[in-house]
């Protein structure tokens, strides 16, 4: 079959084998050229959220950086005979074809995380696998989640919190600059989204996993968050999703503690820099953001995709020399510190408000922002042949 991108609003709802394979290579690639050299490195990585965006990048550096066993988590949709998988599933597919021939190991769990049945079987795995986890690396992002506590499913939304929120946004489909307009979140909106997206689930784990005796010695638990800039703290840091980011945090502090009683292990919340992601991509201001983000950091020589992020987080925070790893004055590890550089947010505030229609593509990097968008799906690759057929079900046998 011919595989094209078919979009619809900000989801591709077609991804492409072979684009998702040089993708992967291409993360591989700069992986290996950038080895962790300590010797305490990670030898056993478990990712929750495995298949895309900073849980993909962060599974393939623990396997081609550091040179660690991998159990990958994920929950993605696999092809069938005239439909393709999603990019997700196409992503881990060609990790395992890129890993075969390494002398470590690879295990891949397709389910729902957040369900208990999807808990058993990585535990079942993991022991199977080899025993305790010396890196776990949790990075879910989904829309609902169904509490294991009370059988309820609750929905994530973004929304202010207190007022009606304006700003000016980008239509990614027609290129052009809208007004968006949200109405506040109710007390009902702000719990459910904390419920999908705070810490609840991400404590779970970790106390599965001690119950489990599958936190090796020392080990070191991460979860991923994001605080934007000024022009988006309205609808992210100081709305619904904002507070989860909070809750996150909250119960990062109390896991350090678990951990460091139980394993003597240590927890971090890690605050990543704004990239093209399909979650964020539906995020109004955000797509407008990045967009002129990317030209600033571009210019300053700071630009950095999650390759380039996950490399730093282990190579400059978790795992060198010092043995030290710097956090913020709320114990967090910035990742996002070339993002926030006073500079880069200055000209991003003087730039927003001169930015039209008509000067989109001249005052931001828009056209890479839409390439990267469609990268995350397998398209618009160099060295991909896009009329060639591919076979949806077991693409890459003839490798």
């Amino acid at each position: 079959m011919i595989v094209k991108p078919r979009i619809k609003g900000f989801v591709c709802i077609t991804s492409h084998p072979m684009g998702c394979l040089s993708s992967v290579k291409e993360q591989a690639d700069l992986a290996v050229s950038n080895q962790v050299s300590i010797v305490d490195k990670p030898k056993r990585v478990l990712v929750i959220g495995a298949s895309t965006g900073y849980g993909l990048s962060s599974r393939i550096a623990s396997a081609f950086s550091a040179n660690a066993d991998t159990l990958g988590v994920y929950f993605e949709r696999p092809p069938k005979e005239e439909k393709p998988a999603s990019a997700g599933f196409y992503n881990s597919m060609a990790f395992n074809e890129l890993t075969k021939d390494l002398s470590t190991k690879h295990a891949d769990i397709n389910g729902d995380a957040f369900s208990e049945e999807c808990k058993t079987a990585v535990i079942e795995k993991a022991k199977e696998f080899g025993g305790a986890f010396d890196l776990v690396i949790y990075s879910l992002a989904s829309p609902r989640r169904t509490d294991p506590k009370d059988g309820k499913t609750y929905r994530a939304c973004l929304k202010p919190i207190g007022a009606v929120y304006k700003n000016k946004t980008l239509d990614t489909d027609k290129g052009e600059i809208k007004e968006v307009v949200l109405e506040p979140a109710t007390p009902d909106d702000i719990e459910s989204t904390q419920k999908v997206m705070g810490g609840d689930d991400w404590m779970l784990w970790t106390e599965l996993l001690l119950k489990e005796n599958l936190l090796a010695t020392g080990c070191t638990n991460i979860a991923y968050s994001y605080i934007g800039p000024e022009v988006t703290q309205p609808i992210y840091r100081h709305g619904t999703i904002g507070m989860a980011k909070e809750h996150l945090e909250k119960t990062g502090h109390s896991i350090n503690e678990i951990m460091r009683d139980n394993c003597e292990g240590r927890a971090f919340v890690s605050v990543n820099k704004a990239v093209v992601t399909q979650a964020s991509s539906a995020i109004p201001v955000v797509p407008l953001y990045v967009s002129l983000l990317f030209k600033i950091m571009h210019q300053k020589g700071t630009h950095e995709g999650c390759i380039e992020q996950i490399i730093r987080l282990f190579n400059d925070r978790l795992y060198h020399e010092k043995g030290v790893v710097d956090v913020d004055e709320s114990g967090r590890i910035r990742l996002d510190d070339w993002e926030m550089d006073p500079i880069v947010q200055s000209e991003i505030i003087d730039s927003w408000g001169e930015i039209t229609s008509d000067n989109l593509r001249e005052r931001t990097n828009f056209d890479e922002y839409q390439k990267e968008f469609l990268k995350l799906f397998g398209f618009g690759i160099d060295g991909v042949d896009y009329e060639k057929e591919v076979d949806l079900i077991s693409p890459f046998t003839a490798l």
